[in-house]
């Protein structure tokens, strides 16, 4: 019997604080927040340490009344979505964390959001009811605004210190160290009925029952049992999501008799579609110990002592130390479709990992030196492989261009980079050709420090942050013309090439024409390719600040040539010193690139997004309504001005703004901003 629950909260919330409080409550660890080691649940990760917070995915597994619960505990920073995901995709139910003293955010509407999309079962527990600024129904009344109908309390904090039950009608007080019960008294009474019968309400609308409901607004008194039973089957539904409330050793057993009889077992869960290596779809039973092995990492990580180590949830079949299966994923530029032999087994508390002897469908464990398998990859028989679809992970937009600080971290850098990059699916690593710049497309500020960190901590390699220089073009301003003449004498063969182009530009977009208009043999057939070969050599150099030259048409006119010192190669740099003579006329236009950027927020944050984009040079050319309270902003604008976008977005909506960029066209870079990058170059 096990319960995979996820834990999704914003930073701060008490996400990681409440796992160690069910780890205690549950005897797997002493004392909040201590294992046998003495580090912390949370210090898998020495940035987590360093950092204060999560960053990672982590694995707690508890037991309560005999039932396995697996706590995955998520970061809440938005920087860190992607373990988040990871932590979605392994569970089969979510925990909303939902501070008393603090309230919601914008990112865990979102999340909720999209929970109810796949029909995830979920609940709330309201964490710091103890706290001097907790205001428990001024936070039931927010979570019910911010996640709609079927939200509703199971208990009541009285205090912080005890809880009232609104079903058994009964009072839990903790104010002893320890839960005892008791009837309450009058003033209960009444808080008690003043929110009851919205909760039974609420369950008897989820009921299968249709009379129940009639019964009950007869004015009969429906069996407690009965509710309970409805309750229940509700929640595995995700047709009703009940709130709970904790502190310090207040409403953990509550909290575990829900996770435990209300949230739904891994047979429950619907299985996500699986196919074939050539995407045939394949009928798989859901959480058959005995059926096929289907098993996805969902979380890759790294440990200095240990090598790669992957958290793997098994999907059907069994998983056993020593076994041999097929790897396979949705990279096709990496090593995803070979057989692997699966290392030691084991479930983790920390730093301490437990092993065990299998891992059977519908549990997560920890399988060590997967030498291959990274993030997202399915594992199967290697007598009959099978692929899982992959979940989504968003694109990450803050580019971060990078540096070794030595020869000898350059040396270990590549190497340290590729296994970031397969520990983190939102991790995207661009050697740029064109501005010779190693660039990290990360998440955020945030995700960019923690990759860094892990760099120079964990691998060893020291790199530093520079100016990220965006892919320029260059162009003709106007119509001119050139001679290029390479005529040298040295003490055998000479170079003798003369050349004479006209260079105009073209249209956006129009790329480059080479047009032959030489009369009369002045210049040989032979060396008119090695003109324009020339001239290719020099766009692709530059004339202005080293960009690649586009959109113009060059003409060959006229030349020389001599009969012993003429060459291929002399009519090649004789192009060059052409192109570059016209150049030197007319004025030569930088070009920026302008993307297509299409923002997605809430309508509220319509008009910041808006006015901030046309600061940014920026051309709205829409907006259209996407579902309830959010809107769709559609604009062009230069690259140059949305490189920490992701950042400002994330400031300017709160953490609920998203968006997409993509390249649309090259445009005349504005003259004052033109002059400060040539003089850069310089």
């Amino acid at each position: 019997m096990v319960r995979n629950v996820v834990l999704v909260g914003h930073s701060g919330a008490g996400k990681t604080t409440l796992v160690e409080a069910l780890l205690a409550a549950t005897g797997a660890i002493q004392r909040a927040g201590r294992v046998e080691d003495g580090t912390t649940v949370s210090d898998f990760d020495e940035v987590e340490v360093r950092q204060q917070r999560s960053v990672n995915l982590s694995l707690a597994p508890v037991v309560h009344n005999g039932i396995k619960i697996n706590l995955l505990d998520t970061p809440g920073y938005a920087d860190f979505v992607g373990d988040l995901r990871a932590g979605l995709r392994a569970a089969d139910a979510a925990l909303f964390v939902v501070s008393a003293a603090e309230g919601i955010d914008g990112l865990t509407r979102m999340l909720w959001e999209e929970c109810a999309g796949v029909g995830m079962p979920r609940a709330v527990v309201i964490t710091k009811i103890d706290h001097q600024r907790a205001n428990f129904d001024e936070v039931l009344a927010s979570c019910q605004d911010a996640f709609g109908d079927g939200v509703a309390p199971l208990y009541l904090p009285v205090n912080g210190t005890g809880l009232l039950g609104l079903l058994s009608q009964r009072f839990f007080d903790y104010g002893g160290g320890s839960r005892t019960e008791r009837e309450p008294d009058a003033e209960q009474l009444e808080l008690i009925e003043q929110y009851r019968g919205e909760l039974i309400e609420g369950i008897i609308q989820e009921s299968e029952d249709e009379s129940l409901m009639d019964r009950y607004l007869s004015g009969e008194e429906i069996d407690t049992k009965v509710l309970i039973d409805d309750l229940e089957k509700a929640v595995a539904r995700a047709g009703f999501h009940p709130v709970l409330a904790v502190a310090p050793g207040v409403g953990l057993l509550e909290l575990l008799e829900v996770i435990t009889q209300g949230f739904p077992c891994p047979p429950e869960h619907r299985l996500p579609e699986v196919t074939t290596l050539d995407g045939k779809p394949v009928a798989v039973p859901s959480c058959d110990p005995d059926g096929p092995l289907v098993a996805e990492v969902v979380k890759t990580t790294s440990d200095p002592y240990v090598g790669r180590i992957s958290l793997v949830r098994v999907f059907s079949g069994t998983l056993r130390p020593d076994m041999t299966v097929h790897v396979s994923g949705h990279v096709p530029d990496r090593e995803h479709d070979l057989d692997e032999r699966i290392g030691a087994l084991t479930s983790p508390l920390g730093k301490t990992q437990r092993p065990i002897a299998k891992c059977v469908a519908g549990d997560v464990c920890v399988v060590a030196k997967l030498a291959h398998a990274e993030t997202g990859d399915t594992l199967s028989d290697k007598e009959r492989p099978l692929l899982m679809r992959p979940w989504e992970m968003p694109e990450p937009l803050l580019p971060v261009a990078i540096r070794a600080k030595s020869k000898a971290d350059e040396d270990k850098m590549s190497q340290a980079l590729a296994r970031l990059v397969a520990e983190d699916p939102t991790l995207r690593l661009e050697n740029n050709a064109e501005t010779r710049q190693l660039v990290l497309w990360c998440m955020g500020e945030a995700h960019a420090d923690v990759l860094l960190d892990r760099l120079a901590k964990r691998h060893g390699v020291e790199v530093e942050k520079i100016e990220l220089r965006v892919p320029l073009r260059e162009t003709f301003g106007g119509r001119a013309q050139g001679m290029g003449r390479n005529v040298k004498q040295t003490g055998g063969h000479g170079q003798y090439a003369v050349c004479h182009v006209e260079v105009e530009p073209l249209p956006s977009g129009g790329g480059f024409e080479f047009v032959d208009k030489i009369v009369g043999g002045v210049v040989p057939r032979q060396f008119i390719p090695s003109v324009e070969k020339g001239v290719r050599a020099q766009m692709d150099r530059g004339v202005v600040a080293g960009y690649p030259m586009v959109d113009i048409r060059v003409t060959l006119y006229d030349g020389k040539a001599h009969s012993v010192d003429s060459s291929d190669m002399a009519f090649q740099i004789a192009g060059q010193l052409a192109l570059r003579e016209a150049a030197a006329k007319v004025p030569a236009l930088l070009l920026e690139p302008v993307d297509e950027v299409s923002v997605l927020v809430s309508d509220e944050y319509v008009g910041a997004v808006m006015s901030d984009l046309s600061s940014r040079r920026g051309r709205v050319l829409g907006t259209e309504a996407v579902g309830t309270g959010r809107t769709l902003v559609r604009a062009e604008v230069p690259e140059l001005e949305i490189t920490r976008y992701a950042i400002d977005l994330r400031s300017m909506s709160h953490g609920t703004g998203s968006f997409h960029r993509g390249f649309l066209r090259y445009e005349p870079l504005p003259s004052h901003l033109a002059d400060k990058v040539a003089s850069t170059e310089d």
